[in-house]
């Protein structure tokens, strides 16, 4: 039996669409989503639908990254293709489910990153 309140999440990178780290600030993915949806919004690039279709992503990943609820669930149960990314992409994407997996020290409030003063 499925569970109905899982999302499902097309293939794609929100952390790499926004251009931010995978342990990227609310902050940092705010900033971030403003200076590329003023890159590449319609009024901006009129008449190209490459245009239309990259700020259609923008604002996509940002509905998801900002709102912690879904981050969450998006962190997951999302983009798990695990071939299109490098070393370093793949160790920075999932470090939290390292870390966890190993026990080294990550409590259930931190689903992602250390505690302060580890």
């Amino acid at each position: 039996m499925e569970d109905d309140n899982k999302t499902t999440y097309k293939h794609k990178d929100y952390y790499k669409v926004l251009e931010v780290e995978y342990d990227a600030s609310d902050e940092k993915i705010r900033l971030n989503y403003r200076k590329l949806a003023l890159k590449w919004h319609p009024d901006k690039h009129k008449c190209n639908d490459a245009a239309t279709t990259k700020f259609q992503e923008i604002n996509e990943a940002y509905s998801v990254l900002s709102d912690p609820d879904k981050r969450l669930d998006y962190d997951l149960n999302g983009n798990y293709e695990i071939n299109n990314y490098t070393l370093p992409e793949y160790l920075a994407r999932f470090k939290g489910m390292i870390l966890t997996c190993n026990g080294l020290g990550m409590s259930q409030d931190s689903v992602w990153g250390l505690e302060e003063g580890y």
